[in-house]
């Protein structure tokens, strides 16, 4: 993977770790949405899905939820929740399921110096495979109208970024605090709109943003990032610490109503 990828990964790490998420379990289990796991195969391939409904009367747009370093944690199981509460069907996939001995994912792993190794191995393709049987299991449910968004944090924002290189029907895209793919030709498949969401603390990421901006304006494409007064790398989910700055928590209030405000468009 490229130096960039690797250095978002381990900053990531530093932010915060798996077991410091028992407010993000505790508000999980108190919702009344419908969540539950399935299981998304392709080829030899078994990706574990944690999947929220919302309770809406018509059928829904569908939003991919892809992880950070951390894996599939208890606070990206949270984000679906909130998506679905916001009136969206999200499914968030454990990109790395089938990495952990006995063919496990995050959650038998082991430790976050574990889920570290096992992400930063993970091929290219393989995503952008799991991605796509994602993105077809999600869009031929019954609920669905057919329409599809990826959002994804940290690792999973830069991820985000390039999924949407690579999947044409997407109706949008949402990185958050992740950088972009480097490649002009790569960025020039974008068919959708890609909104950025940075903390202004975040210098080595934000350092990357004009050069995005300019590729993507040359190339023709939607990119509008927005960066956050005050905060910093991984505000979403430091925002939602109750232990959080006051900078994190309306950076992520702020980013929230932003995203919500967008996604009613598609």
């Amino acid at each position: 993977m490229k130096l960039v990828n690797v250095i978002t990964a381990i900053v990531c790490l530093m932010t915060a770790t798996l077991s410091a998420q028992d407010w993000a379990k505790a508000r999980l289990e108190k919702s009344p949405r419908h969540g539950e796991w399935v299981t998304v195969k392709h080829g030899d391939r078994e990706i574990k899905c944690f999947i929220t409904y919302p309770e809406v009367k018509d059928k829904a747009t569908a939003v991919i939820v892809i992880h950070e370093i951390f894996g599939l944690s208890d606070w990206v199981r949270g984000v679906t929740d909130q998506l679905a509460e916001a009136g969206y069907i999200a499914i968030a996939p454990d990109l790395l399921s089938g990495t952990a001995p006995g063919g496990g994912g995050t959650a038998e792993l082991g430790g976050m110096d574990n889920v570290r190794k096992a992400i930063m191995s993970l091929p290219a393709d393989q995503i952008t495979a799991d991605l796509n049987a994602v993105a077809e299991y999600v869009k031929k449910l019954p609920s669905c109208n057919g329409k599809l968004a990826v959002a994804g944090f940290c690792w999973g924002g830069g991820q985000s970024f390039r999924y949407a290189t690579n999947n044409k029907e997407l109706k949008a895209a949402f990185a958050f605090y992740g950088t972009a793919p480097e490649s002009e030709t790569d960025l020039a498949r974008i068919k959708c709109p890609v909104y950025g969401f940075y903390g202004e603390n975040d210098n080595r990421v934000d350092a990357t943003i004009p050069k995005t901006a300019e590729a993507m304006k040359k190339a023709g494409k939607t990119y509008e990032p927005v960066i956050y007064s005050g905060a910093g790398h991984g505000f979403m989910r430091a925002g939602e610490d109750p232990a959080g700055n006051e900078a994190n928590k309306k950076a992520r209030e702020d980013a929230w109503k932003r995203w919500k405000d967008l996604l009613k468009k598609i």
